[in-house]
């Protein structure tokens, strides 16, 4: 855990898709310490009319590359939270030729019991995890 969900524009191929995914899971690594094999992410591909994303008046456009990333997660720190921004924004450009721009973020916070990884069981509440 974290659970990233990922809005694209259509159009990226299944490769670009791929690199996208390993490089924000990188990124959920290095910002929250978690184990290797603690990923979760999702892509949902849409029409670009679909997806309405402005600047809330900080003076900038965004182009088709625009890569929404939400963020499902226990309590982090602000710490946390803002390395991970930084860290995925300086990585997707590099990367993924994505501009820092082009990067919409949202955490949704939420406790260790609203998660079950399998069998109908809290793992987190059962001491499993």
């Amino acid at each position: 855990m974290p659970l990233l969900q990922f809005d694209l524009i259509q159009g990226r191929s299944a490769d670009e898709v791929k690199t996208l995914l390993n490089v924000a899971h990188e990124a959920v690594l290095t910002a929250f310490k978690v184990p290797e094999r603690d990923r979760y992410q999702i892509v949902h591909e849409n029409p670009a009319h679909f997806m309405v994303f402005q600047d809330t008046g900080l003076g900038f456009e965004r182009s088709n590359k625009l890569v929404v990333v939400r963020v499902f997660t226990s309590p982090r720190s602000e710490e946390q939270k803002t390395l991970f921004m930084k860290i995925l924004a300086e990585a997707f450009a590099e990367k993924c030729g994505i501009e820092v721009r082009d990067l919409f973020i949202s955490f949704v916070t939420n406790s260790k019991g609203d998660w079950s990884f399998g069998f109908g069981e809290a793992q987190y509440l059962t001491g499993t995890l």
